[in-house]
């Protein structure tokens, strides 16, 4: 009997060094969770047999478990690294269409040749689906949860509709001695800015925009071009006219043309079918394009005025873009992943998905440093990132493996005494049926 408890001792001991040894070899594995052998005596009785005097049958594997206590972070610069700090894994599925989940920590990912995000063995990171422009996220079901994928180039180019300009025009500007108004002439005008707007085929162009302070006080003419030829409030070319003549009042705030409650200057619409017979590369402008003399929010202290200083551009953009390329991405803490592009555009692409488990350690091990759902495991419970008790998401950061090194070694130790005491309990008790046998 004490052969065979000796035996059960020696089984658990190489087990409590197998599993010890396995976290010492992933102590630098990305994601990776420690092991911990538990064991249980064994203890087999009948019904007739004394209770007061049994010794026991020797130990047993009850389970190696996980711990799942948060690893520290080591921070990189490729932004695609995640981190989770908290509770939570990343969903992942080893082919596009596929719905066979395997959940890890370890965020080490990057783009395969389609531009898909992957991990080193070629899984795919699902996200949740967002709204373009403002990131909200439209489904929170793993059900939904797709591939995600960074475009590398921003779509078709978006022809202007919008130009939004505002600015300051100094009041103690004197009326220009040289007329007529010549936009190659610099002693024709007070002032200038310029903008570049974009046609249907994405071509920038330079639409220039003019100050003129005129002989009534107070009172300016803007005069603008595209690509060097002057046109007017209707986008004709030769101009008939000035785009849009201003007046400020004492204060030096617009004073007419107006529309009340607003304090800025009424839009100018330039008719799109004049003002794409300057282009001369085929492109057109498939829309009016409105002049607005305010900035795209509409900001109060951003309205045209007419103070004491020199001449200052307060707000000047517009609405159409060229081709773009990728040239960064960002993911926030919500797993919310915007993509920028050469063009000034920024695009929502996708939400990281995570979930959560009733019971971590009943996950089922599959290798990778990932898991699978299991009947003790439960069912995952997805969500967006920060939500409830899921953690939150540090980009250009992994999770180092939580094996506390220096435990470990005391651990093996401690395992490697443990099998060498019952080494030699295995030894004295075949002593022992030696000299047993050899008794005369």
């Amino acid at each position: 009997m004490s052969f065979n408890i000796a035996l059960t001792g020696l089984a658990a001991a190489q087990k409590d060094l197998d599993v010890t040894a396995n976290n010492i070899a992933n102590v630098n594995t990305t994601g990776f969770k420690e092991s911990r052998a538990e064991f249980a005596d064994v203890y087999a009785a009948s019904v007739f047999s004394s209770g007061k005097t049994k010794n026991g049958d020797g130990v047993q594997t009850t389970v190696v478990a996980q711990q799942f206590n948060q690893g520290s972070l080591q921070f990189t610069q490729n932004a695609l690294d995640l981190a989770i700090t908290g509770e939570g894994y990343f969903a992942m599925t080893d082919s596009l269409s596929s719905q066979d989940y395997t959940y890890t920590r370890a965020g080490a990912f990057k783009l395969n040749k389609d531009n898909f995000v992957v991990d080193a063995q070629g899984n795919f990171l699902r996200g949740f689906p967002v709204d373009p422009a403002n990131g909200d996220t439209t489904s929170v079901s793993l059900s939904t949860a797709t591939p995600i994928q960074i475009p590398d180039a921003s779509g078709a180019p978006r022809a202007t509709n919008n130009v939004y300009t505002s600015f300051n025009l100094d009041a103690g500007a004197t009326q220009p001695t040289v007329a007529p108004f010549n936009p190659t002439d610099s002693a024709t005008f007070n002032a200038s800015t310029s903008t570049t707007v974009y046609d249907s085929l994405g071509e920038p162009h330079i639409m220039q925009f003019y100050f003129v302070k005129t002989a009534t006080n107070n009172q300016w003419e803007v005069r603008a071009t595209l690509g060097g030829q002057e046109f007017d409030s209707t986008g004709t070319n030769p101009a008939a006219g000035p785009l849009a003549t201003f007046t400020f009042d004492s204060s030096g705030l617009p004073s007419a043309p107006v529309t009340a409650p607003n304090t800025t200057f009424d839009p100018v619409s330039l008719t799109a079918a004049n003002l794409s017979s300057i282009l001369s590369n085929g492109a057109t402008f498939p829309n009016d394009v409105n002049i607005n003399w305010r900035d795209e929010a509409g900001t109060a202290n951003k309205q045209p005025t007419q103070y004491a200083s020199r001449f200052e551009v307060k707000a000047l953009e517009q609405d159409g873009a060229t081709v773009g390329r990728l040239t960064g991405i960002d993911i926030g803490t919500d797993g919310k992943i915007v993509a920028s592009y050469s063009n000034g555009d920024s695009t929502y692409i996708s939400q990281v998905s995570m979930v959560r488990f009733a019971n971590s350690q009943g996950l089922s091990q599959v290798g990778n440093t990932a898991w699978k759902e299991s009947l003790t495991s439960g069912e995952p419970i997805a969500g967006e990132p920060g939500s409830g008790t899921l953690g939150t998401i540090n980009s250009s950061a992994l999770e180092q493996s939580n094996v506390n090194l220096t435990n470990e070694l005391v651990d093996l130790i401690s395992a490697q005494r443990n099998f060498q005491a019952n080494s030699r309990a295995l030894e004295v008790n075949s002593t022992l049926q030696q000299n047993i046998l050899q008794i005369r």
